[in-house]
């Protein structure tokens, strides 16, 4: 072919053009998965060949990363290889990659109901911003990220609503070579992740005389116009764990918990999902719904029932 050129070439012009179309939390992110894992691989190459990445893969996993990264980093692959295909710098079939087979699957972490009321009944008697954060999440689900980037102006106490309409995050800045990481402020990953979440009864009941003194544009966990970011509150979230004799849980069980009480509650799925603010209802499916024992004899007797 004709102008046919290196894999790092063309992930060159490849950056160049992404770089205007997409948030810039997510080509930080691309950037990253080219930089650590394709271009050390495939960056002098001037094709790609199906059993190469094959290969790649098998290699990825051997040096333990899971099966999801290895995914995001052929989602990479095969975006810069389709822009080579369109701009006839590369010939390009599609790779059909497999994987070994996922025998076992992790559950998800979650708190029991137990320590659950005792974290909530321990914020509401140990009151501070940070402890807050903690309860607002079991309350709504919402990701580290979004309580990071709360401000008590997304808080409507007259109507019973979090707006979530931010996230937090710190992103790896590659440029020139040279790495730096940034805190950036912006819209959630997804439009499904701009939502509206009721509060209980309980969680209105102490943010209502809060919002009325408080200065609206002042972020929630710190009451002042910085905010904190996810890895700070993340190390605060676990030495308070720690002090209150709980298993060791990441935060993000914290959302796990939550979707769980919402699922025992016997929620509609949908509405559960749209408060999560999964892109489609199938994530909530997969990661929550799992019939109990009891669940199961109950359909099976209900089955019974009616050749009787």
């Amino acid at each position: 072919m004709q102008n046919q050129k290196t894999i790092s070439e063309i992930i060159g012009l490849w950056k160049a053009d992404k770089k205007q179309y997409v948030k810039k939390s997510s080509y930080s992110a691309y950037i990253l998965l080219v930089e650590n894992h394709l271009l050390p691989v495939f960056g002098n190459s001037v094709s790609v060949e199906e059993y190469d990445v094959q290969a790649f893969v098998f290699q990825k996993l051997s040096e333990g990363l899971s099966q999801k990264t290895i995914k995001d980093i052929l989602i990479v692959l095969k975006m810069v290889l389709k822009f080579g295909s369109k701009n006839k710098l590369i010939d390009y079939t599609p790779l059909e990659i497999q994987f070994p087979t996922e025998r076992e699957k992790q559950g998800i972490e979650v708190l029991s109901r137990t320590n659950q009321k005792r974290i909530m009944n321990y914020v509401q008697e140990n009151f501070t911003f940070r402890n807050l954060g903690v309860y607002i999440c079991l309350s709504t689900g919402i990701r580290i990220g979004e309580i990071c980037a709360l401000t008590w102006s997304d808080i409507d106490t007259e109507n019973g609503i979090i707006a979530v309409r931010k996230t937090i995050q710190r992103i790896y800045i590659i440029e020139n070579g040279k790495r730096h990481t940034e805190l950036l402020l912006d819209t959630p990953k997804t439009k499904n992740s701009i939502r509206d979440i009721p509060m209980t009864k309980d969680l209105l009941k102490i943010l209502k005389p809060l919002k009325k003194i408080m200065n609206s544009n002042f972020f929630i966990l710190t009451n002042d116009a910085k905010p904190t970011e996810p890895r700070t509150y993340r190390n605060y979230y676990k030495k308070m764990m720690q002090n209150l004799n709980i298993p060791e849980l990441k935060f993000h069980g914290l959302r796990h918990s939550f979707a769980t009480r919402c699922i025992e509650s016997n929620c509609d799925y949908k509405t559960v999902s749209v408060i999560l603010g999964h892109s489609n209802i199938s994530t909530t499916l997969n990661l929550y719904v799992h019939p109990n024992l009891e669940q199961k004899k109950k359909c099976i007797e209900q089955m019974a029932k009616i050749l009787r």
